[in-house]
């Protein structure tokens, strides 16, 4: 794992958590109860990035398998996201497979 990869894994993961804040507030404004699933994977989606993000900073013994369920989580999320014509649902979806394939590839070093 060189250290632009690890870098490009915890800048993603920031960009993903804002994304996923943004659709969560925007999906709550649209006060539909058809978008609750959403509104939740996208604030546990965040929450989890964040987390992610701040083990690859520290370098953690653990990074490798939160990176793999952090993968996990943005696959879901975007999965979710996918299924809303909202713009901000798309784009939030777009942000958790960049974020996710970024997070396959720190993950993918603990299984080596």
């Amino acid at each position: 794992m060189t250290e632009e990869e690890m870098q490009a894994c915890m800048t993603l993961c920031k960009q993903c958590a804002d994304a996923c804040e943004n659709c969560a507030v925007a999906c709550e404004k649209e006060a539909n109860p058809m978008l609750t699933t959403c509104i939740e994977l996208d604030m546990d989606c965040a929450d989890f990035c964040r987390l992610t993000a701040s083990f690859i900073a520290r370098r953690s013994e653990f990074m490798e398998l939160v990176c793999q369920d952090c993968a996990e989580i943005c696959t879901t999320c975007a999965e979710e996201c996918e299924q809303h014509l909202f713009d901000h649902c798309l784009m939030c979806a777009q942000m958790c497979r960049r974020c996710a394939e970024a997070c396959l590839k720190v993950g993918a070093s603990a299984l080596a």
